[in-house]
């Protein structure tokens, strides 16, 4: 029995995630019984005969989490698989682990509090501690491990599978246009590590000299909230930026399509699963040159450094007047997309599940094992 924490199935990253890989998995083991914890409205469109849900809402990061989660683990499960790194500390259960990043640890200034740092030094070290494999989103993450966590982070239990994207994004039917004038697009959370005050600062350089408004895919409120500075800018910006809240798949489809290009000015990116989107939905792109995205986007981007605002800027003027740059990174960022592909991922993660619990019995090896990060 393989038991996964879904708790977090409608989390912006992770969610999406868990909503590709799940189902892809529990169908390539129809011979292995399932069980999800999560809440079971959310979980009711999971159906299959191998598979059942079992309660679980006890809030992430939570104190009381860890004793729920591990009392929710039924018995006979010979693994648990955690999509983040918030795993029952105190069970004994077989762990596997995915970790998509490492922002906490790697750029503590951007989440001050003194709690919250401990916690995810606590937690990482933990996981990595525990896991009998540790999953990462990227070679970078898996680099990252290793950096922070030295010898915490065993090079043998790290595997690399890379996030995919759906085959809907290659094939978006046409449809109304979301937003009637030209636009940049940013979709995302509003995380300090997305760097919004970064682009809006861009944006307002070149606003005057383009036509082209400024579409943010994302709720405005968390977005301008605790923030003076941001604030003041967005109120002279206007209406030439937009703020959708939520939409819907199909919404965001449209978004893609008719978008002049996709922006993302993150500091810090374990993958970057937005841009993949964009690229598959040939909507050029514009990003950070910093973290996984050189590693996930290749030659089908334009990169900027996201600490300075002016060059960020120039880069986005360039694609937005550039028709045959666009049209480059159009046909490049299609081909690089069709290289992460979420059947190629649940291949590989279902390959590793196998081999964990295959060798559960086994002593732990020692010595100078190959890597086994792929």
């Amino acid at each position: 029995m393989i038991t996964i924490d879904c708790r977090m199935w409608n989390a912006s990253g992770i969610g999406i995630y868990l909503q590709n890989m799940v189902p892809r998995v529990i169908k390539r083991m129809p011979d292995t019984e399932f069980v999800l914890l999560g809440n079971l409205d959310v979980l009711a469109g999971v159906r299959a005969n191998n598979c059942s849900v079992r309660p679980l809402v006890v809030p992430i990061y939570s104190i009381r989490e860890q004793w729920d989660l591990a009392l929710a683990i039924p018995e006979g499960t010979s693994l648990l698989w955690a999509p983040h790194y918030n795993i029952p500390v105190f069970s004994r259960v077989p762990l596997m682990v995915t970790i998509h990043d490492a922002v906490h640890v790697a750029m503590p200034e951007l989440f001050p509090g003194c709690k919250k740092q401990l916690y995810a030094h606590v937690m990482f070290r933990a996981a990595l501690k525990k896991a009998r494999a540790v999953l990462t989103v990227s070679r970078f993450t898996a680099d990252e491990l290793t950096r922070l966590f030295g010898a915490w982070a065993e090079r043998e239990r790290i595997y690399v599978v890379p996030n995919g994207v759906d085959e809907a994004w290659f094939s978006i039917p046409s449809g109304k246009r979301s937003y009637a004038r030209k636009y940049l697009l940013y979709v995302g959370n509003v995380k300090p590590h997305k760097n919004l005050r970064g682009l809006v600062t861009a944006y307002f350089t070149i606003m005057n000299s383009t036509d082209v408004d400024l579409v943010i895919v994302g709720e405005r409120g968390g977005f301008l909230t605790g923030d003076p500075e941001l604030m003041a800018v967005a109120k002279q910006l206007g209406n030439r930026v937009h703020f959708t809240g939520r939409v819907s798949f199909e919404d965001l489809q449209q978004y893609y399509a008719h978008a002049r290009a996709l922006v993302l000015p993150s500091f810090y990116e374990g993958f970057g699963l937005t841009v993949l989107e964009a690229m598959a939905a040939g909507c050029p792109v514009a990003v950070s040159g910093v973290a996984s995205m050189p590693e996930v986007c290749g030659d089908a981007a334009v990169y900027f450094d996201p600490k300075d605002p002016i060059e960020m800027a120039e880069v986005i003027r360039q694609i937005l007047e550039d028709d045959p740059l666009r049209e480059i990174l159009k046909k490049r960022g299609r081909k690089r997309a069709m290289e992460f592909l979420w059947d190629q991922a649940a291949n590989r993660t279902v390959e590793i599940i196998r081999r964990v619990i295959g060798n559960e019995t086994q002593p732990k090896r020692t010595g100078s094992s190959a890597s086994r990060i792929i």
